[in-house]
């Protein structure tokens, strides 16, 4: 087995088959997951049995209750676009289920069915956002807390990008779910607890204020931390093949999926691991 890094956030894996991955590989896993945020693997085999189950060696299984299930297997989400529709699902810089009160530790993608071209997914680590800010923002920003949200995504009332989306109904959406579910609160800076390692702990999409502050008052200094997280230094484009695998860490990582590849079909399964919470 061999791990590579890349530019800007994550690491390559090679010589290695995800269904028969040895005690040793998989510490060797687990360790570059931490360090690195987020794992890309190629020419894989997976069934949704073994997608599963190299899932569930690091975590229990957190089962979407957002996301369209597999017909067959509950524990998979679809994150599909059919060829006649317009929009996608994540196409904006997100963090999966930081509107929990222990966000889901990571999730595992895996390329059903790819466009001929496009679909790529972006990437950007937020332990080099955290790295890199200036010492006066880190000043400014140590001991606040954020407030998290998923009422205006998925619940009645839209407000954000996935206003604009065809994904209710089908593919995504629960609002009689999302409406009772209480807002959290989060450090905006964690100490992750795999590595060790401080994170800027925002997002675009679901981080609606800083705790204690009204929202309009919480916009310029989150407006500024989200620009600075979406430096291009901080991020990696990922392009799917067919066999392809992304296993990112939500602690430490945002991912946006593009929209480009329109009139065609793009399937992928995803799992998603349970967490805890953040300090």
């Amino acid at each position: 087995m061999h791990i590579e890094a890349l530019p800007g956030v994550g690491a390559e894996i090679t010589d290695v088959d995800l269904r028969r991955v040895t005690d040793g590989e998989m510490a060797a896993i687990k360790a570059a997951y931490a360090d690195h945020g987020v794992l890309f693997f190629r020419d894989q085999d997976l069934s949704e049995d073994d997608h599963i189950a190299f899932g569930e060696r690091f975590a229990p299984i957190n089962v979407n209750r957002f996301f369209a299930a597999h017909p067959d297997y509950p524990q998979i989400a679809m994150v599909a676009k059919e060829a006649d529709q317009k929009d996608n699902i994540g196409g904006g810089w997100h963090t999966d289920h930081s509107y929990d009160v222990e966000p889901a530790m990571g999730s595992i993608l895996v390329a059903r069915v790819l466009p001929a071209s496009g679909g790529d997914t972006y990437f950007a680590s937020m332990y080099r956002a955290y790295d890199t800010l200036d010492d006066a923002t880190k000043a400014e920003i140590d001991g606040l807390s954020a407030v998290h949200s998923a009422k205006h995504i998925f619940g009645s009332q839209e407000q954000t990008y996935y206003n604009t989306t065809d994904a209710g109904g089908a593919r995504i959406g629960n609002a009689a779910a999302a409406d009772v579910l209480e807002d959290v609160v989060h450090p905006v800076v964690i100490t992750h607890p795999l590595s060790g390692k401080k994170a800027l702990y925002v997002n675009p999409a679901f981080t609606v204020g800083i705790a204690g502050q009204t929202p309009e008052a919480s916009m310029p200094l989150l407006a500024k931390l989200f620009a600075h997280a979406m430096n291009t230094e901080n991020a990696h484009r990922f392009v799917w093949k067919p066999g392809s695998v992304a296993f990112w860490d939500n602690r430490s990582t945002w991912h946006w999926a593009l929209n480009d590849y329109h009139g065609q079909r793009r399937i992928m399964h995803r799992i998603t691991l349970e967490g805890c919470a953040l300090h």
